[in-house]
């Protein structure tokens, strides 16, 4: 038998330990998002088009364990998403899966931090090192992670927090996550833009000015818009507005859009300067109407569809999907809230959540920078769920309806004397041909099966 000397061996391990480090320095880093030269969309560091699909898992660092953050992560690259919304602190006192508390004595200048960051030693691995592990997991399928550094209820609610502790934590934040390539920050957290401002430009000012590549907006109160008290804080880099989860009939706000999520858009853009804006909490499918009488019908994977295409045609740079028992990463032996009984786990699966994909895979079929809204395109627009909206750029152009109401289009709105025509169906990605159309005059569409909510499609057509 022939002994290969140790050293041998020792050199061996620690040229494969090098490989591997190597390896995974090279695949870390995901490129950094930035806003389109355009100030409509965002864009990667080499100029290519980024369109936002996010999903709202908002408990997930303080509810998943190890096993729980992988299978969640692969699953949102699975399906497509790339964005996840996450609460770094949803109450002063959270604590995680593991028994870590985020903070000494509740206080946001305070995080618990302890020496290393050995999993198996629970004397060493605390809180933020198992924030630090699901950003490397994001990392590792894709996915950037949008963070609230505090959820809004800390501040609104009982004073609990001084512009200087929030300052001291958002240093905190900046500098333990710098070099972070996927991070997002969502200022605020379902909270009145116009309360505790002091706070929140402390946090957003703090954030930018540390970390000026990372992107900064701010997450409103329902039926609310960043812009409203942010749009010119020199923090913002992008708007972001919550449509909520009421219908028509339960909102009762003056000047309220109500479910036209996609007036957000039309308001937004014309804003100066101009910058990107989405729907960053929309109706969660599976969640009541109007969110506290469980009595309600729940919202689905239809109206989830309609919101989407609804802001992204009318401009917006991406769209966040949710799912009531995903959102608040729901297991057993856990207090509902909205009414939930389903597992995260299998919500996952939810249809709405399998649909997202077709909305991202649509747009970016086409010159993705290049896209505007134009409502001139529609000779009958209509109104509430019967409203049809359009975008186009000089060679093609999408229609979309909800209810499969016949499209009357206005053409001529794209170049070429004549336009191939298809149907793209929301509900399956699946495209059908209509035909070649004479590009002049005003054209009817009729898409197939009754005329009623959910029977969504978008007409697609082509410069020839």
């Amino acid at each position: 038998m022939i002994h290969k000397p140790k050293y041998y061996n020792v050199f061996f391990i620690s040229l494969l330990l090098l490989l591997a480090q190597i390896g995974y320095s090279q695949s870390k880093n995901l490129p950094q998002l930035k806003v389109s030269k355009n100030q409509h969309y965002f864009v990667t560091g080499d100029e290519k088009p980024f369109f936002w699909l996010g999903d709202t898992g908002w408990l997930t660092f303080g509810k998943l364990d190890r096993a729980g953050v992988d299978k969640y992560f692969k699953d949102r690259k699975d399906k497509g998403f790339n964005v996840v919304q996450v609460m770094v602190l949803h109450t002063l006192n959270v604590t995680n899966v593991y028994g870590d508390m985020a903070l000494i004595s509740e206080d946001v200048s305070k995080p618990l931090i302890t020496a290393g960051n050995n999993f198996k030693n629970p004397q060493e691995y605390d809180y933020w090192d198992h924030v630090d592990y699901t950003l490397d997991v994001a990392q590792k399928n894709g996915i950037y992670v949008a963070m609230v550094p505090v959820w809004g209820t800390n501040v609104s609610k009982g004073n609990k927090v001084s512009k200087e502790q929030a300052t001291e934590y958002a240093k905190f934040l900046a500098n333990r996550y710098k070099n972070r390539t996927n991070i997002i920050w969502l200022n605020g957290g379902d909270t009145h833009g116009n309360e505790f401002m002091d706070i929140w430009n402390a946090i957003g000012s703090t954030l930018k000015t540390n970390n000026p590549d990372q992107l900064v907006t701010f997450h409103p109160f329902g039926r609310t818009d960043s812009s409203e008290n942010y749009h010119n804080a020199a923090w913002l880099d992008f708007n972001m507005f919550q449509s909520g989860h009421r219908r028509y009939d339960q909102d009762t706000l003056k000047n309220s859009f109500k479910e036209d999520n996609y007036k957000f858009v039309q308001r937004d853009l014309t804003l100066k300067p101009t910058k990107p804006t989405l729907d960053g909490e929309p109706s969660y499918e599976g969640i009541p109407h109007g969110l506290h009488d469980t009595l309600q019908p729940k919202w689905t994977d239809n109206d989830v569809r309609r919101y989407g295409y609804w802001s992204v045609f009318a401009g917006a740079a991406g769209y966040t999907y949710g799912h009531n028992a995903v959102m608040q990463m729901f297991r057993k032996g856990d207090k509902p809230a909205y009414g939930n009984k389903e597992l995260w786990t299998n919500a996952i699966n939810a249809s709405g959540a399998k649909q997202m994909v077709y909305i991202k895979k649509l747009l970016l079929d086409f010159p993705y920078l290049e896209r505007v809204p134009d409502q001139s395109l529609i000779a009958n627009q209509g109104e509430k769920y019967d409203y049809l909206i359009a975008t186009r750029a000089n060679n093609y152009a999408l229609i979309y309806t909800y209810t499969g109401r016949k499209i009357a289009v206005n053409m001529a709105k794209i170049s070429g004397d004549n336009v191939t025509a298809s149907w793209y169906n929301p509900r399956n990605g699946k495209e059908t041909k209509i035909g070649i159309i004479e590009n002049k005059g005003t054209k009817e569409f009729q898409p197939s099966g009754d005329k009623k909510d959910g029977n969504d499609w978008v007409l697609i057509l082509r410069s020839k």
